[in-house]
Formats: C-alpha cells, sequence, structure tokens
C-alpha cells in the first residue's frame, strides 16, 4: 500500500512538472519603473524564482509613461509593471494586455519645505512640481484639486518635470519648495537633504499632504487607491502556467519586501544604482503595498476609472475596460 502511495506521488509529480515543462520559455522579460511596483520584481531575480519556468530572466527599465507605451505596444516585454489607467487605455486601443493584479495603493505624497502645509488646499497660490504630466500620479492630484472646487490650472502654479528624479533634484537643489512625488522618491529626497526622521532639529524638508488620505476624505472611501499593478502582454497570455508562477513568485518577493525594508534597500540599489538605499528602505514604512488578483480588485479599480472617466475620459481610453481586461485564473 505504502509502494503504491509513494508510486502515485511520483506520477502526480512528474504530471506537474510536465506541465510546466511543456511552457518553460528561454528568456522572460519583465518591464517595470524605478519605483515601487518594480521591487518585488528585482528580487525575484537575484533568488532565482521563476527558474522553473524561465532559463533567464530580464528586467527592463522604462523611465517614462512614453516608453512604457512603447514597449507595450511593441510587445516586446512578456511582464510589465504599470499605472492602472494607464494598462485601461492600452487595452481599449486594442494592445494584447492583461492587468494580473494591483499591488500599489499608496505611494503618492506631497513634500514641501513648509512644515505647515498639511492639506492640499494649503497650497493653494504655491508653486508645485509635478512629474509626468497627464499620467499617474498627475491625475490623482488633479482628482482631489477639482473636486475640491479648484482649478488646477488658475489656483495652483504647477511646473511639470519629465520624472520623479528631476522633482526630486529640484528640492535638493532649492530650485523648488513644493512636489507631488510617489514613494521611494519622497523618502529619498528626505535623506538626501538629512530631513529625517521628525526628531531633526531644523529639516529642510517635511514630508506633507497624504493623497491617499485625501482621497478617503474626499470619496469618503478607504484611504486607497489602485494606482498601479503588473500586466501580462502578448503571446505570454497564452502561457497561464507561466502567469500563475509569475504572480505567486511576486506575492512572495513582495511579502519579504515589506518585512526586510535594510535587506530590500541593500538589494534594489544594485539594479537601480539611481536610488538610494537607506531612503529606499525608509519608504517601505510609508507605502500600502498588497497584491490582489485583478479580478479581486475590479470593483476598486472600477470606482476609480469612473472618477477618472466622469473628468476626463481619454484618462482611461474612453470608457470602461471591458471583462477581459481582468486576468482571470479560471
Amino acid at each position: 500500500m505504502l509502494k503504491k502511495t509513494f508510486t502515485l506521488l511520483a506520477l502526480l509529480l512528474l504530471t506537474f512538472n510536465s506541465a510546466y515543462a511543456d511552457q518553460k520559455i528561454k528568456k522572460l522579460v519583465i518591464a517595470g519603473p524605478f519605483a515601487t511596483v518594480s521591487h518585488p520584481v528585482i528580487h525575484m531575480i537575484e533568488t532565482d524564482a521563476l527558474k522553473d519556468v524561465a532559463d533567464e530572466v530580464e528586467f527592463r527599465l522604462w523611465k517614462n509613461p512614453d516608453e512604457l507605451r512603447a514597449m507595450t505596444i511593441k510587445g516586446d516585454v512578456d511582464f510589465i509593471a504599470i499605472p492602472t489607467n494607464t494598462a485601461a487605455i492600452l487595452h481599449n486601443k486594442g494592445v494584447s494586455l492583461k492587468l494580473i493584479d494591483v499591488s500599489i495603493w499608496g505611494i503618492l505624497g506631497m513634500i514641501s519645505r513648509d512644515k505647515d502645509l498639511k492639506t492640499l488646499k494649503d497650497y493653494k497660490g504655491k508653486k508645485i512640481v509635478v512629474p509626468f504630466r497627464a499620467d499617474m500620479p498627475d491625475i490623482v492630484f488633479k482628482q482631489l484639486l477639482k473636486r475640491q472646487g479648484f482649478d488646477p490650472k488658475k489656483d495652483f502654479d504647477l511646473v511639470y518635470v519629465a520624472s520623479p528624479i528631476d522633482a526630486m533634484q529640484m528640492l535638493i537643489m532649492r530650485r523648488a519648495d513644493h512636489a507631488l512625488l510617489a514613494e521611494p522618491a519622497i523618502s529619498i529626497a528626505l535623506r538626501k537633504t538629512k530631513s529625517f526622521p521628525i526628531s531633526i532639529i531644523a529639516p529642510d524638508l517635511y514630508r506633507s499632504t497624504d493623497l491617499q488620505e485625501e482621497w478617503a476624505t474626499v470619496f469618503k472611501s478607504n484611504a486607497r487607491i489602485p494606482e498601479a499593478g503588473m500586466a501580462v502582454v502578448g503571446k505570454m497570455m497564452d502561457k497561464p502556467k507561466v502567469i500563475e508562477r509569475f504572480l505567486e513568485e511576486y506575492r512572495k518577493s513582495l511579502t519579504w519586501y515589506k518585512t526586510h525594508p535594510k535587506e530590500a534597500g541593500k538589494l534594489i540599489v544594485q539594479t537601480l544604482p539611481m536610488l538610494e538605499e537607506k531612503g529606499l528602505s525608509d519608504s517601505i514604512a510609508h507605502v500600502n503595498i498588497d497584491s490582489v488578483s485583478a479580478t479581486e480588485a475590479k470593483k476598486e479599480l472600477e470606482f476609480f476609472f469612473n472618477v477618472l472617466q466622469e473628468d476626463d475620459p481619454k484618462s482611461i481610453g474612453g470608457k470602461l475596460p471591458s471583462d477581459d481586461f481582468y486576468y482571470s485564473t479560471k
């Protein structure tokens, strides 16, 4: 009886391994920005977590939304870290893409030289540096301003720059006093100007308004916004086993990232040297990261998309994405 049991287990294991072997590929390409959403991917690669489904795994950096769109449309990546509204736009344009999960629920905030600025309305009339015009986080920022009765163009002096790195550098070089940033840029700016922790006598910069908290107040909801996640692209959509393994390992690496901030800081800067180790470690305590499957996050995504659509339909590609936008393991 025991021998038969072991034989059965061996056959099941062989069948399981064969199912994955059939879908094993030579090279898996995963793209993302330098922001938090990509960091679990880097840990996955460093730990060789996907060796059972790919002989080689490459991380490819996109530096701005234009590069993101070009990579996705060209289809030379398999998975990509992407703002959720950009994923909706591409899907609505017919790009072969499905959202797998939402992992970034809160990384947006204000940073300022004025410790007395607590809410967005306190910034009225101020010059604010904002990265990525008409993309996340600009669209969230403008939504919050408009919903509180402000005209972003008239009531604020918005200065757009190409990237969060540029905005951070303007703060550090004292060419700006206020900026809208996403973690880890906020924490890195605080480190670089020695403005941490709060107990420092005279910090140069202060962590200011949390945009997720403002969202909760304005929309009477939870302080979380489905800001970014992972999507599967092109032919990879036909390899469910690889997708399932990717999502499984991404979640494991995300858990490691949240619980090992010091080690994560050291690891990530090896691949993304434009970041700063201690600042990155600091940032992990200030982000809301949790991998939720696209189908489970659909209700919150559609609420978010409806908010954006009401003001500017183009911000989600003209309409709510269809059901097949949400990848399902069923």
